[in-house]
């Protein structure tokens, strides 16, 4: 995967009024803090992030940040965006070392839904987790975490502990915590009485 690189410029005015002035010049505001150094205003131009952010390897993933003729590592942590437009209108990058270890939330992902026999038989697919909270390197965070749903049955359930993790990612929540679980739906449950039924 080719490396991201956003071209920042610090910006003089900061507030409302500043972030306001950033986004009619055609640029998205953003802070750049994290390691030993002071927060930095920054900005970048709008259809640059744009660009970056839609190759969906932006937010949360680690990117070069260059600043004139100096390089760094960072992660964007945090995208807002307009509420109607949904343009983005402000982002926050973490400054990092690139092999040091950050804590950091990935999506979750469900595969296999047609091997699951509780899901076969109407049952429905209640997710707990949406994104984890994990320990990685940060040159190696995973795109998401796959959740295989093979032989899931109703009543079953899948553990933190069940996930098949990459060798150098931790999760950071306890092992017992449920990711999701199969659960009888409505429809389910009326095909089991009309079964019960029928026995007896």
């Amino acid at each position: 995967m080719a490396d991201i690189v956003l071209d920042v410029e610090v910006r003089d005015r900061t507030g409302s009024g500043g972030a306001r002035a950033t986004r009619n010049a055609g640029k998205v505001p953003g802070i750049l803090y994290g390691g030993d150094k002071a927060p930095v205003p920054i900005a970048v131009n709008l259809n640059a992030f744009k660009k970056a952010l839609y190759t969906g390897k932006l937010n949360g993933h680690l990117v070069t940040l260059k600043y004139g003729s100096e390089t760094q590592k960072v992660i964007a942590k945090s995208i807002e965006f307009h509420p109607v437009t949904d343009t983005p209108i402000h982002f926050d990058l973490y400054r990092v070392d690139e092999h040091a270890e950050v804590k950091i939330s990935v999506p979750v992902h469900f595969k296999n839904h047609e091997l699951s026999p509780g899901l076969k038989k109407g049952g429905a697919l209640n997710v707990a987790i949406h994104e984890l909270e994990i320990l990685v390197p940060a040159d190696h965070i995973p795109e998401d975490i796959i959740v295989d749903l093979s032989g899931l049955e109703i009543g079953q359930s899948i553990h933190v502990s069940d996930l098949k993790l990459p060798s150098d990612v931790k999760a950071h929540v306890a092992d017992t915590e449920v990711v999701a679980s199969v659960t009888a739906s409505g429809a389910s449950k009326s095909e089991d009485a009309e079964a019960d039924a029928t026995e007896a």
